[in-house]
């Protein structure tokens, strides 16, 4: 079955996170390696075989998400990876649908803040059935109007699923504030207003300007051949049209955005908790500083009270919250985009007295992180970190997702052992470097959605921040 969308979201758990690290191994085990070609319209193909792999994943990996809309046209990007399952100029919906289904195959597709993805999944003798089928949707997409007014009710109704997802709620309120009036700041949905208004040339206009060879890899991971899958492009994608001045992959082709110490509150006595995301200006995939931030992120880590665990949890502020009765929950995260990020904590908390509390013994954790951070934490944190990497290599898709993500952000993939050796490279001294850098006395983005009455406005917390300091 044709999945309608699936709404992808960099801040969405640690989880995430580290899995978009994906390709670690051991130097012992180093595995299959990734072979990377370009056709001479700047299409990259890159496969990571599998001989006796019966399963591939190939898909599309396009440079181009909602950061590449206007305030106009904003939704534009997602709008289209509906309509992308809605019948081309040489097949139906139906028997789009149909085709997917007769050969088992699961076609699937996301929109990011800096990315659009579509992918199939499918048995190793109907990869060319599937690439014809991507290459198909990606290039002669009907974009029917009947069509477009039909997927408005559906993504709003999509819009409401997402509005009664409060991490989601928080998460898209810590962007604009963090990133106010500029493209990271906008949602990946985009408001209602635009939702009811876009119109086919406006979807039709944003494949013209972002759909380009010189901004997509195509990836097969699995049961593919290389060369096979080169043959394919050749095949399917000669015709790609190449941007007016292309940009090697992995080049910044916008301004570096501006990072905003502010808040937001949306207070709703009627959310039984406070839901709350504090955020510093993070690093960039290809930042030097990429992988102490991720280590740091890993020393905070994650906690739930309904899992009963805390004694058994390194973290010191999951000790100290749960001593104390501070929250029901937090998740650190450390999110990178190509050129910024957003390292932070989100927090979920019943006990609506005590908020001050919770705020002031996080950032105080965070400046011990500049001063006196333990090498048994920071080795620990190492080791869970690579652990989470090594789990998350699950399946031919996770693969696809790492090389697609990699080569569009950076040019280049990772081996896992530059990864393993990039993690172990981190020491305490570089974790006492980075919190200094990016912790110390930094102005903070906030977010903050329910029973928030007990929140400290944000120059009281910053002053708080400031004081342990000095």
């Amino acid at each position: 079955m044709v999945s309608r969308t699936v709404l992808s979201r960099v801040l969405r758990t640690a989880a995430r996170n580290q899995r978009s690290l994906r390709g670690f191994a051991t130097a012992h085990n180093p595995g299959p390696f990734t072979e990377v070609s370009t056709l001479s319209n700047g299409l990259t193909v890159a496969t990571e075989a599998h001989p006796h792999a019966q399963t591939a994943t190939v898909g599309v990996w396009i440079d181009a998400g909602s950061r590449a809309e206007t305030d106009k046209t904003n939704g534009t990007a997602h709008f289209l990876e509906h309509m992308a399952f809605k019948g081309t100029s040489q097949r139906t919906q139906h028997s789009l649908e149909l085709e997917v289904e007769n050969i088992g195959a699961h076609l699937n597709a996301y929109t990011s803040r800096e990315q659009t993805v579509y992918y199939a999944k499918s048995f190793r003798k109907d990869v060319p059935v599937a690439v014809d089928i991507i290459s198909d949707i990606l290039q002669n997409s009907k974009l029917e109007n009947s069509a477009i007014e039909r997927e408005r009710d559906v993504i709003l109704r999509e819009q409401q699923e997402v509005d009664k997802q409060l991490e989601e709620v928080v998460f898209d309120h810590l962007h604009a504030v963090a990133f106010q009036g500029q493209p990271l700041g906008r949602t990946i949905l985009g408001p209602k207003e635009n939702i009811l208004s876009i119109k086919r040339d406006d979807l039709a206009s944003y494949i013209n300007t972002n759909y380009t060879a010189d901004r997509m890899v195509l990836v097969g991971t699995g049961g593919v051949e290389h060369a096979a899958l080169v043959k394919l492009a050749e095949k399917h994608f000669s015709s790609l049209p190449v941007s007016p001045k292309p940009i090697p992959l992995g080049r910044l082709s916008h301004a570096k955005p501006t990072f905003v110490g502010s808040e937001v509150r949306i207070r709703d006595d009627e959310i039984p908790t406070a839901n709350i995301a504090v955020a510093v200006e993070g690093v960039g995939w290809s930042s030097p500083d990429y992988f102490p931030m991720m280590v740091m992120q890993s020393i905070f880590g994650n906690w739930d009270r309904s899992l009963g665990s805390s004694s058994l949890n390194s973290s010191r502020l999951s000790h100290i919250v749960s001593e104390n009765d501070l929250a029901n929950s937090f998740m650190s995260f450390s999110t990178s985009y190509s050129d910024t990020g957003l390292w932070g904590i989100y927090l979920v908390s019943e006990n609506l007295m005590n908020l001050d509390d919770l705020i002031h013994f996080t950032l105080k954790e965070w400046t011990r992180m500049s001063i006196s951070p333990t090498p048994v934490e920071v080795e620990r944190a190492k080791s869970q970190l690579k652990a989470g990497l090594l789990l998350s290599l699950d399946g031919t898709t996770a693969v696809a997702e790492d090389i697609g993500r990699q080569l569009v952000t950076s040019g280049r993939r990772f081996t896992p052992q530059q990864i393993e050796s990039a993690v172990d490279a981190v020491t305490t001294d570089e974790i006492k470097r980075v919190a200094q850098k990016y912790l110390w006395d930094k102005d903070f983005a906030l977010a903050a959605v329910g029973s928030i009455d007990g929140l400290l406005d944000y120059n009281r917390l910053r002053a708080d921040m400031s004081s342990m300091m000095y």
